[in-house]
């Protein structure tokens, strides 16, 4: 979950090993490992979080997703994703 909204779900196994979505990445690139030596890299997120108060549109993740697009059309009000669905 993200500010409250659940950006992936699956059987536990498949989300853990092979999460899809980039928040998911990096919460399981924090999880410590019992092996220092393992070159687990932490994939560390920009920027700051959007407040819960006054999330954005869309997918609240993406003022911090790096393949989210800068320019939206016009049509839409949110940032899409611009990765593709495995």
């Amino acid at each position: 979950m993200y500010l409250g909204k659940i950006v992936e779900f699956g059987p536990a196994a498949d989300v853990i090993e092979q999460p899809y979505h980039p928040y998911t990445r990096a919460l399981v690139s924090a999880i410590p490992t019992h092996d220092p030596g393992a070159g687990k890299s932490r994939i560390v997120l920009a920027g700051d979080p959007p407040s819960p108060l006054n999330p954005p549109a869309g997918c609240a993740f993406h003022p911090r997703c790096p393949y989210a697009r800068e320019k939206v059309p016009a049509r839409h009000s949110a940032a899409h994703c611009r990765r593709p669905r495995p």
